[in-house]
């Protein structure tokens, strides 16, 4: 079989004989050099995805090679769906790691404990299958294939997430034919592969045989160059062999090899202009699809077409929860349509190339794409980078090949316009080498890497989880200087770009709008991708068949991460989570503002934050809302601006006569007319502003007076207390439990925070303090006039810490209203959780309807979709739910809310300030203990959480804790909640 690898050294400590080919430093033999990936062909394709035959081996050597052999008896094997893995199909567990190896560190050596899946195929081929040339291609095997196609072996490769193929013509059969193929789970590819994710062994992608007529394209370059001051494209294919390419709609009929400029439409993310085209060859005629622009790295600023980008981008591994990385190209579409109608126009492909469809898919519907390497070492890290593969020139070939089988696949898609070395790998020769040969292969394209801060190799200068303050410095290009002089001016003037922030992992992330806020300002930050678009979570049941999603340890694992697998803004079945709809507010590319501090009433600002396309594909509706029912409607008459345009223009007055209370102007900026990415009305932007100062609540006017009971009870209007605690037991006749002071909140993932990460890490403090054990002590019971008053003390045990609480209670005889005065006792080491009350009621108030910031969850750093408005959910629905269950549901906001029974009926809460407004038929003792959804089990109660103020969330899972003006420090507070029965 023909190959192209270089002869690799083999590892000095072991003789040619002593080292089998999975253990060998070399990326394989006998494969085709790496081509362009071409879809759309008139050439013959036969795909031999389905049920193979399937038997799981402990080790590599168990079994030997006969399997190979076509009359081998494999009846008695199981049945295996390629593409596939096969620990997802009841062969194995799968395991995940973050960052360690999950074997010994000794490369490129890799255990005895090896499981090897020997699988087999046998199709006919049809019978006019033309004689000649045909390849045997693969898409991605984990981690190390060795093939043979009718007995014969055609070579062995490494290399998971990349094409390999195989020139099979001479071997083929009429009729019954038989390809055999054995994966070792772990080969020494395995050293190059420790991304952040599950380890799913198997032929995860597709296997197809191509037939290549004589004739037939052996490869193709498109180049494309657009040049925005003269409004003209350019067009050459360099092709082997030459032949002719057309684009009909631009009148274009040329020779491979020759060029042409004629007037185009650009490429971009906001218009992703494509120009369908024709190449051919002898033998062959292949359709493309093809986008004119310019990347450059000019003045200090990453430029496509000439003007700078802002991105707004998410990282992205392959995932589904039942197939692992065998994704299809419907589940892709799916990802991409949520980007877009999230206002997300860029993915990392961390951290490997992505199945070739999603790039196709990036090309039509419009994201910028940073294609990254199928190479990260971060396991050496532990080692202090001794050993590490990048800087061991053994290893260089197999580096190579992987950036070879990335460029040549991948060149042609417009959506890409940055190559990107790899992940955390250090730093090394190797990487050197990488990017010397893609800056010779395609001069056209930026190169990115992150693991050398000196950004040698590199065209942007790159950071993971940078907090704002750093953010900041290098906005201004005041940055901690490199030692090296040289570099440091270059890197200076580098673009920057966030490559990992804002870790989406459990509630959160939060910080998201300062982040914005920075990247707006300083035109050097051109925005970044956060960590990551879905959470890992594989779909599992109980075995009482309640469906939950497992990470890591749920399989076994002696080593393993946890649930730092899921950290994702999508839920494991892509169901959007608090955090994209975060994310969507935070990014979007139209502002809509009150047009200033002093402007008049219902005056507003509208400004394009897109990079080049104007406001035409936008229309501009708007509400006038009071209490948030719409009183009157219209649109807005915005002009066509440009990027970067501003325009304020004037809402009309509300009528006459309009409807008291808290009135507000909602704008939206919504599609005109359907997209390929969503449907006319779909929700771009929005903004409210007020439209008058909001009124003052109504009063409650002490009108009765306390009355002690012989049965240990004080009546109070509609509530009853308990004489001896000052309690609420009873309201409106139907029983209580509390409200109580309450500062303890289930630990979020980013309360957690990493041990990696700098600054205190809240919530093991919080239990080190005792927050989640805290008690409660009546101090006195007392009525003062028509007040009832309690102080009580509130604290934890072993330590002087603690807050005095005075409850001072009125009533009018209806309604109920609580003032409560709460001053911390100790010097508070960490900032609070939460500070509020909690209270139980009766299950069956099973409705919610409120008044206040929703629909969904926000706290104080994750508040930017938080829209006023009237909005009704179920108990049930308010709940969030992450793969591991944490803090969360609080609405933010809220004037007042009604919890109600089927028959109508229930209880009123009204808050002086606005409120956090939490609802769970659990406890935070039961949330906190729960390590999967099926843990929580739903009570007879409701606990509503009434806080007068919330912690803010962070990222400190793996980014930076929570941003100062959003820690909730322990200081004097005072609030006020009415309850009223509702009829």
């Amino acid at each position: 079989m023909v190959s192209y690898e270089e002869d690799v050294p083999r590892d000095e400590a072991h003789s040619e004989e002593d080292v089998p080919y999975y253990e060998d430093v070399s990326p394989g033999s006998g494969t085709l050099p790496p081509a362009a990936w071409l879809p759309g062909t008139d050439a013959r394709r036969l795909s031999l995805n389905g049920t193979w035959r399937f038997r799981l081996s402990p080790a590599a050597t168990t079994e030997d090679e006969t399997f190979a052999r076509p009359e081998y008896d494999d009846s008695a094997w199981a049945g295996l769906t390629v593409p596939g893995h096969w620990v997802l199909q009841g062969h194995g567990a799968p395991a995940y790691t973050n960052t360690g190896y999950p074997f010994p560190v000794d490369p490129p050596r890799v255990p005895d404990e090896n499981p090897t899946g020997d699988q087999r195929y046998a199709f006919d081929l049809p019978e006019d299958w033309p004689a000649g040339s045909t390849v045997l291609r693969f898409g991605g095997v984990e981690s190390c294939a060795r093939v043979w196609l009718n007995g014969e072996e055609l070579g062995h490769f490494k290399g998971s997430r990349l094409p390999h193929e195989f020139e099979v013509g001479a071997l083929l059969r009429p009729g019954r034919n038989t390809l055999a193929v054995r994966v070792h789970q772990w080969s020494s590819g395995t050293y190059l592969e420790d991304q952040d994710q599950w380890w799913l062994p198997g032929v995860f992608r597709e296997v197809d045989l191509l037939q290549r007529p004589e004739g037939a394209v052996r490869d193709v370059f498109v180049h494309t160059e657009y040049d925005h001051r003269t409004g003209s494209g350019s067009l050459r294919l360099d092709c082997a062999p030459a032949g002719r390419v057309t684009v009909p709609e631009l009148g274009m009929d040329l020779a491979t090899g020759e060029s042409v400029t004629v007037p185009v439409e650009p490429w971009t993310a906001e218009t992703p202009r494509l120009y369908d085209a024709e190449l051919a060859t002898p033998g062959e005629r292949v359709r493309l699809r093809i986008g004119f622009r310019t990347v450059a790295v000019e003045d200090g600023l990453l430029k496509v077409n000439g003007r700078p980008l802002l991105l707004r981008g998410v990282n992205r591994h392959e995932f589904h929860p039942a197939h692992g990385r065998a994704l299809t190209t419907d589940v892709m579409r799916r990802d991409l349509l949520l980007m877009k109608q999230h206002n997300i126009n860029a993915v990392r492909t961390s951290h490997y190339p992505p199945h070739p469809a999603f790039l196709e898919l990036c090309d039509e519907l419009g994201l910028w794409v940073v294609d990254e390497c199928d190479l990260e070492t971060h396991g050496f890290a532990q080692q202090g980078w001794r050993g590490n593969p990048v800087d061991d020139e053994r290893w260089t070939p197999a580096l190579l090949d992987r950036a070879r089988r990335m460029v040549e696949r991948d060149k042609n898609h417009p959506s890409v316009i940055m190559w990107s070395l790899g992940n955390e790998c250090g730093t090394g020769r190797g990487l050197s080498a990488m990017a010397a040969w893609m800056r010779e292969r395609d001069p056209s394209r930026p190169l990115h890497y992150e693991g050398d801060p000196s950004c040698a190799d590199t065209d942007v200068y790159s950071r993971m989880y940078a907090d704002h303050a750093e953010v900041e410095r290098i906005g201004r290009r005041t940055e901690e200087p490199l030692d090296d002089a040289a570099l440091d001016a270059r890197r200076r003037n580098l673009p920057f770009v966030l490559c990992e922030y804002a870790h989406a992992m459990g509630n959160g992330p939060g910080g998201l709008r300062d982040y914005q806020r920075l990247f707006e300002t300083y035109e050097r930050c051109q925005g970044g991708f956060v960590w990551e678009w879905i959470d890992h979570g594989l779909r599992q049941e109980t075995a009482g068949g309640v469906p939950y999603h497992a990470y890591g340890g749920d399989f076994g694992e002696e080593l393993h991460d946890g649930n730092f697998v899921c950290d994702g803004l999508v839920f494991p079945e892509r169901t959007p989570s608090p955090g994209l709809i975060e994310y969507k507010k935070v990014i979007e590319p139209v502002r809509i503002e009150a047009a200033g501090p002093d402007a008049a009433p219902g005056a507003v600002r509208v400004t394009n934050l897109q990079d080049f396309a104007d406001l035409s594909a936008l229309v501009f509706p708007w509400r006038y809302e009071v209490e948030g029912r719409a009183v009157t409607e219209g649109t807005l008459a915005v002009p066509p601006l440009l990027p970067g345009e501003s325009a304020e223009l004037k809402l009309p007055p509300p009528a006459d006569g309009a409807a008291a209370g808290e009135a507000l102007w909602t704008v939206r900026a919504v599609l005109a007319e359907d997209t390929a990415w969503a449907a006319a009305g779909h929700e771009v932007a929005w903004g409210q502003l007020p439209a008058g100062p909001r009124p003052v609540p109504r009063p409650v006017v002490a009108a009765v007076a306390p009355r002690w009971g012989e049965d240990g009870t004080i009546a109070l209007g509609p509530g009853v207390f308990d004489a001896a605690t000052g309690v609420l037991s009873g309201l409106g006749g139907r029983p209580v439990s509390g409200p109580r002071l309450d500062i303890w909140r289930a630990p979020t993932d980013n309360d957690e925070g990493a041990p990696w990460q700098p600054g205190q890490r809240c919530g093991p403090e919080w239990r080190r303090i005792g927050l989640h054990r805290m008690r409660h002590r009546t101090d006195a019971v007392v009525a003062d006039g028509d007040t009832l008053i309690v102080r009580t003390r509130v604290a934890p045990a072993a330590t002087a810490l603690g807050f005095a609480v005075v409850h001072r209670w009125i009533s009018d005889g209806v309604a109920l209203r609580l003032e409560v005065a709460v001053t911390p006792e100790g010097d508070w080491p960490v900032a609070l959780p939460r500070l509020g009350l909690r209270m139980g009621v009766g299950g069956d108030l099973g409705a919610v309807r409120w008044f206040g910031g929703g629909p969904g969850e926000a706290y104080p750093d994750t508040s930017a979709a938080a829209r006023v408005g009237r909005w009704v959910l179920s108990v049930d629905e308010w709940q969030t739910p992450y793969v591991r269950p944490q803090e969360n549901g609080a609405r933010i906001g809220v004037r007042w809310a009604e919890l109600t029974r089927p028959d109508g009926t229930g209880l009123r809460v009204e808050g002086e300030p606005d409120f956090f407004l939490t609802a769970r038929r659990w406890t935070t003792e039961e949330l906190d203990a729960a390590r999967h959804a099926p843990d929580l089990v739903p009570g007879d109660r409701v606990w509503l959480h009434l806080d007068h103020a919330q912690h803010g969330i962070g990222s400190q899972s793996c980014g930076p804790g929570v941003l100062p003006r959003y820690r909730l420090e322990a200081a004097p507070a005072a609030f006020a909640f009415t309850f009223r029965t509702v009829e």
